[in-house]
């Protein structure tokens, strides 16, 4: 069997394998060392680094790695409660500002792409607003982003009534967001789809991945808990696969590659980042986590 490296770079997401970087402070040069030192991985996923020491230190090794990196900036905007969509103009250049500022840092990071996620859902009567507030925002980005080292734009689908309550929100609006923008002649934009984010989304495997087949980019591998409020990790917490009351594992993730090989994901010169997003609960090793998530990718592999 070939090796999955023939199709796409393996990646993880940085600041939910290690969590307390998230808020861009605490050991992200350790933590980052030791993704950087296992050629398992050939792509990472940073956000931001405040400290301007440690981020000139983690460009370098970034650097020296020879990884291919991109750049979250869900953290930015998640811990700031900033909201893209926002109908409010003021509430939706401050958002878009702080994005700004996250793409210039992924340039200097040496990154290939920022991510971000839409803000809440307002409700029916001011959606379609919401909606037309989040094109205009992508499309500034997009301009920005073409101006600063050519870098894509890509919007993350979450849910839209578990914990995120995103605008975007159902594979159906995703795919319609992103046909506005193609329609804008936006070349530098696409999706992100999360496999953890299809069971909050009520969508089976197949159908997310149809439904936005032509404009996904780049892909998230992880697990979600959904049915049992009472457990540790419900909602949108990433953990890790297997786990009690999860939803997804090795047959999962071997169903997501395939339909992902059926739209013509992998058809790609440029192999596209598949990366893992699984956090440690508390008590829990991130090198175990990390580890699992490695052995389930590998026993999906074996079943396609």
């Amino acid at each position: 069997m070939e090796l999955f490296q023939k199709y796409f770079k393996p990646g993880i997401i940085h600041f939910m394998a290690f969590p307390q970087t998230m808020r861009g402070e605490g050991p992200i040069l350790e933590t980052l060392e030791e993704i950087v030192s296992d050629e398992f991985f050939s792509a990472v996923e940073i956000s931001w680094i405040k400290d301007e020491k440690v981020r000139e230190e983690a460009r370098k090794l970034l650097e020296t790695s020879g990884m291919t990196i991109a750049y979250g900036a869900q953290p930015r905007l998640l811990t700031q409660n900033l909201d893209i969509s926002s109908i409010d103009e003021a509430t939706r250049m401050r958002a878009v500002e702080e994005v700004k500022m996250a793409i210039e840092e992924a340039e200097y990071m040496g990154a290939v792409g920022v991510a971000f996620l839409a803000g809440k859902d307002p409700g029916p009567e001011k959606r379609e607003l919401a909606k037309d507030a989040l094109v205009k925002s992508i499309c500034e980005l997009c301009d920005y982003a073409k101006a600063h080292g050519n870098l894509r734009i890509e919007l993350e689908v979450f849910d839209f009534d578990v914990e995120k309550n995103s605008l975007v929100g159902p594979s159906t609006v995703a795919r319609e967001i992103a046909q506005r923008i193609r329609r804008e002649r936006k070349d530098n934009f696409g999706l992100l789809i999360d496999l953890s984010h299809f069971p909050q989304q009520y969508e089976s495997i197949r159908d997310a991945v149809y439904t936005t087949a032509g404009y996904v980019t780049h892909v998230h591998l992880g697990n979600c808990i959904i049915k049992d409020k009472s457990l540790p990790g419900y909602g949108d917490q990433h953990p890790r696969f297997g786990i009690k009351g999860g939803e997804n594992g090795v047959r999962e993730v071997r169903d997501f590659l395939r339909a992902l090989f059926d739209v013509g994901f992998f058809d790609s010169q440029d192999k596209p980042i598949v990366s893992f997003e699984v956090k440690p609960l508390p008590g829990e090793n991130p090198k175990a986590v990390i580890a699992n998530a490695k052995r389930t990718l590998i026993e999906a592999w074996a079943e396609l």
